[in-house]
């Protein structure tokens, strides 16, 4: 299929999968709004409908908490097609919420959509500034104990069973979760999704934070999962840096969001695991590095932090597959280039690495990226994620993230139309 018709069909999907103001990711098998997901969703929309891009981010944001956290899920109807819904989170918001967040790149692609039509996106950006910033703020004040930014639960990260967690997780009782029954593997290819001991663990942390209220100190202190998530920082420290310069453009302060990014980035070493030669998850319970590389180190250059030695490891990772960026290291045990963040290779997330090589100047390694990604998507659709060995198409179909950044990045019409 020729990248015009490619183009069409990504917009058809976004408005196919558009609810009235928000988008799903796919229908089925994530039938709410997802705050990362949906970041991206406007980036794509702003290609060819911008009053629409900033519509889907002013309702993401219309779930935000009185703390300032923006959650995971924005549970606008209810769905009995998916599991954990509204009523186990019991976070008692309106509308109903999940009770964890989700990666901060809304700033990013807000600034992204902004500086694309500033006439138009004025307005709309002065409205929802003062709300990114108390997310931002947020994140600052109860996901950065160390230093670094840290997750209370793997789908916090939206890499959800990546082998970052392993140390985490296996400390997790998930024992006494009790009986319930899943929805996903109903949609999609179970030996494709996080397995029954998985989510067992993913229900226990779940069930702590319901107990305690949803008391952001005491999930933090006492809670069964607390993981520095390399990916998060880096994700973190570029959307202080974008809202910093939104800030500026709407001429209020930087200051805060600048040392709230400076901190973040003086405590990167706590982070850097001298016997893998890169950044590394690490448990803020036992100090246990994960030790496997995998795709969120690779966002050390969307934050624009280099290193030589962490190069040459990364790359050689990259050279380990035929597509993209794998979610983890082929040379690992723990590696399925087929099971969810276990191996596939995420287009979503190549966008974020490309736009990291771009901004620091390498761009023979964003074009090769692009090209890897277009070759999936050609050869396969827009598909939640694929094998970065062969390019197995694999999760969810038709879905928006894939299409947004067909539309933003990927395809040879982007930025040209």
């Amino acid at each position: 299929m020729d990248h015009i018709a490619l183009d069409e069909q990504a917009r058809a999907i976004l408005r196919g999968n558009d609810r009235g103001g928000y988008t799903v990711p796919t229908a089925g098998l994530y039938p709410y709004q997802w705050n990362w997901d949906s970041a991206f969703a406007a980036w794509g929309f702003s290609t060819f409908d911008v009053d629409r891009a900033w519509t889907e981010i002013e309702t993401l944001l219309s779930g935000q908490w009185e703390d300032g956290m923006v959650p995971h899920i924005l549970f606008h109807q209810d769905d009995p097609g998916y599991f954990p819904g509204p009523g186990v989170w019991g976070t008692g918001r309106t509308p109903a919420t999940s009770g964890i967040s989700q990666p901060p790149v809304a700033a990013t692609l807000a600034r992204r959509i902004y500086e694309a039509d500033p006439e138009t996106g004025r307005d709309r950006l002065r409205a929802v500034f003062p709300k990114l910033l108390a997310w931002h703020r947020w994140w600052r004040a109860h996901r950065c104990p160390t230093g670094v930014a840290a997750i209370t639960h793997p789908w916090e990260s939206g890499r959800d069973n990546c082998p970052d967690w392993d140390p985490g997780m296996k400390n997790v009782d998930g024992s006494n979760v009790g009986d319930y029954t899943r929805r996903d593997t109903g949609h999609v290819d179970p030996s494709m999704r996080p397995g029954k001991e998985d989510y067992d663990r993913y229900l226990a942390i779940l069930q702590f934070g319901r107990e305690c209220g949803w008391d952001q100190e005491v999930i933090v202190r006492d809670g069964p999962f607390l993981m520095a998530d390399p990916a998060m920082t880096f994700i973190l420290l570029r959307a202080h840096r974008d809202l910093a310069a939104l800030a500026r453009e709407l001429g209020e302060s930087d200051a805060e969001l600048m040392g709230w990014a400076a901190d973040l980035e003086a405590a990167l070493p706590t982070i850097w695991n001298e016997d893998l030669s890169c950044y590394d998850a690490r448990d803020l319970r036992t100090g246990e590095f994960a030790g496997v590389l995998g795709s969120g180190a690779f966002l050390a250059w969307y934050a624009r932090v280099e290193n030589p030695e962490m190069e040459r490891r990364l790359i050689a990772v990259w050279n380990r597959v035929r597509f993209g960026i794998p979610s983890s290291d082929p040379a690992a045990p723990s590696f399925a280039p087929r099971r969810y963040w276990r191996g596939p290779t995420w287009p979503v997330v190549n966008s974020l690495i490309a736009m990291g090589f771009s901004g620091m100047g390498r761009e023979a390694e964003a074009e090769r990226l692009r090209r890897e990604t277009v070759a999936l998507i050609e050869a396969g659709g827009f598909y939640e994620y694929f094998d970065p060995m062969d390019g197995t198409a694999c999760g969810g179909r038709d879905f928006s993230w894939t299409a947004a950044i067909w539309l933003a990045w990927a395809s040879p019409s982007a930025g040209r139309d």
